[in-house]
Order: structure tokens, then sequence, then C-alpha cells
């Protein structure tokens, strides 16, 4: 311990974990970095068929922005203290294989892969937002505000595959 007894380990810049509703935080939380790990994977298997192709460089940008969703909700399950969910082995397997397969069927294939799935993540994140704002967006702002951001980042990989000829 220094002078003045000031400790040497950093300070904290975690939230305030009273008064939260662990139930509905944690299963948010875990929820969300399986979908997000999920998903990273599913990018994975896309550029490992159309990495090269003239795609790739749409389906690196959307994993990019997929791995900066992941890298948030890592840091966030150590703030909340959350545990990941024991799927996660599943996860790596399937998200790949999933991406993978949709991407042997082309381009179109792999762009209806990622409409169908941020579809159902942005709705499954505005379901989150709903259960946040009825239990007290005060609380909740800066959790509020990152489910927000992504689940429009996840709009927006749902409309570029759609521009990419998914529904074709």
């Amino acid at each position: 311990v220094p002078a003045g007894g000031a400790s040497l380990r950093p300070c904290s810049t975690r939230v305030t974990l009273e008064g939260v509703n662990r139930p509905v935080i944690d299963r948010i939380i875990r929820v969300d970095h399986a979908g997000e790990y999920g998903a990273n994977r599913i990018y994975a298997g896309q550029m490992a068929v159309l990495g090269r192709s003239s795609v790739g460089p749409l389906i690196q940008q959307m994993w990019d922005q997929e791995k900066d969703h992941l890298k948030k909700f890592n840091e966030l399950m150590v703030v909340y203290r959350v545990r990941p969910t024991v799927l996660l082995p599943f996860w790596n397997v399937a998200g790949f294989v999933l991406g993978a397969g949709s991407a042997l069927l082309g381009k179109k294939g792999a762009m209806a892969c990622t409409v169908a799935v941020e579809e159902s993540i942005s709705d499954h994140y505005n379901s989150q937002i709903r259960t946040l704002m009825e239990e007290d967006p005060e609380k909740y702002k800066e959790l509020l505000q990152i489910i927000k951001q992504f689940r429009d980042d996840e709009r927006e990989h749902h409309d570029i595959g759609l521009e990419h000829d998914a529904e074709a």
C-alpha cells in the first residue's frame, strides 16, 4: 500500500448492482452474449467459404461489427457477473456450420441466412428493450443504449442482406 493508504488496485467502473433485477439482467446478458457468439461463428463460416469472393469484404464488414458486439457482451458479463451459457460449444459448431452451409449455396444463400438471423436477433433485442423499459429505463439506461445500438446494427445487416439478393 503506497503512502496515504491508497490501494494499488485499480478502481472498478462496475455499475451499481443494487436494485437490479438479477434474473432479468442475467437472462438478457447471457442470451445476448450467446447470440453474438453464434453470429460471429456464422460470419466465420461464411468467410471460410466466400471470403475471397466479391461479397467477402461485405461479410467481413458485418463480421467486424459482430466482433465488437461480442467484445461488449464479454465485458458486460464481467461487470454484471453473469455466467455464459453452457451451450457455447454447441453455438461454436452450429454457428460455423450454418454460416459455411449457407455460403456453399452462394452469395444469395449467405445473404438469406444473414437476413433470417439478423431479423430474429433484432426482434429479440426489441423484446429486451421493452422489458427493460417496463423495469426502469433510468436504472438500465446504459444497457438500453447498448442494446438499441446493437439492434440498429443488426437491422442494418438485415437490410444489407436484402440489398444483396437474399430474397432470390
